[in-house]
């Protein structure tokens, strides 16, 4: 039976020192993602005698890559937790984003808490205690240790 009443507590709220665990667990596997697609690149243009694709890469400039960065990014931050209400981070962390009353958030949510993580010195922002970001407090979501979250809400 579902609590109609929930509401998440400070106490479920994930530590700076998870979030930040997160942070740098997301941004290794994100620049993993972009030197895997670096390598199928260099490995179809060997393969296929393509000068054109092999130069491409090597030519992108900072604003390029920064772009190709951001758009792998959004790519990343939204199906994971569109599909699984955690990064691929948040699942060593035993972490998850919800709502206040504990529902799972919508994709617009999750779209704005993406998008929101854009602004430059969000990352400062969920050092502190509470550890709640700006893209956490924009987007109305909480990011809470899975397991006192799932006992407390009663779920199995």
């Amino acid at each position: 039976m579902e609590n109609l009443n929930f509401t998440i507590s400070t106490d479920l709220l994930a530590s700076p020192v998870q979030r930040f665990f997160n942070l740098i667990i997301d941004l290794l596997i994100i620049y993993a993602i972009l030197l895997g697609i670096e390598t199928t690149i260099k490995i179809i243009s060997d393969v296929t005698n393509s000068r054109f694709l092999s130069e491409g890469i090597e030519n992108l400039d900072v604003i390029d890559q920064c772009v190709i960065g951001i758009i792998i990014a959004i790519l990343y931050y939204s199906l994971t937790e569109i599909y699984f209400s955690r990064s691929l981070a948040k699942y060593f962390t035993k972490t998850v984003v919800t709502m206040k009353d504990g529902s799972k958030p919508d994709n617009k949510t999750i779209f704005m808490r993406t998008f929101c993580r854009l602004i430059p010195i969000d990352f400062l922002t969920f050092l502190k205690i509470p550890a709640r970001g700006w893209h956490d407090t924009i987007s109305g979501t909480y990011v809470v240790k899975k397991h006192p979250f799932v006992e407390k809400k009663g779920w199995l």
